[in-house]
């Protein structure tokens, strides 16, 4: 069985880590590394869509990230205990017609032993914004270090 560090029980410091670790993965637009992080059995419900399986989460994200355009992502630690963790996020993109959209969202995680996801539950919210409104501008890839994070963005 693979693992993917750090594994639970999560303490501060690895709970952090395995968030920024997800947002650089997601940063990535990388249907296959992402789908990685998942156990082979995960369970995915994501807004109105239930997803089983890793090819599934792949096949999903290829979609998810046909459709939404220059995609940048920040998750933020929520909460976490043992096996879980909750993160809240937001992420903007825009569509084929140039429409900008910022997304927020919360997301429930339970890890297995071998630190793979095996549930996620997340509910998101789409602002339609001006590009003129947007707040991430780094290059496509990961968020640079320095670029301000959600708390400090006020979202």
């Amino acid at each position: 069985m693979e693992t993917r560090q750090p594994v639970p029980p999560f303490v501060l410091e690895t709970a952090i880590q395995k968030v920024r670790m997800a947002e650089d993965a997601w940063n990535s637009r990388d249907p296959e590394k992402v789908s990685l992080v998942y156990a082979p059995t995960t369970h995915w419900r994501n807004r109105a869509d239930f997803v089983d399986g890793r090819d599934a989460v792949r096949d999903f994200l290829q979609r998810k990230w046909s459709r939404e355009l220059d995609y940048r992502l920040i998750k933020e630690l929520w909460a976490f205990t043992g096996n879980r963790i909750a993160v809240r996020f937001v992420y903007e993109c825009r569509d084929d017609s140039g429409n900008w959209y910022r997304s927020h969202g919360n997301e429930n995680w339970e890890f297995n032993e071998h630190g793979l996801m095996i549930k996620r539950h997340a509910s998101i919210n789409d602002q339609p914004i001006a590009e003129s409104e947007r707040l991430f501008h780094w290059p496509l890839g990961r968020r640079p270090d320095n670029h301000p994070g959600l708390s400090e963005l006020g979202l």
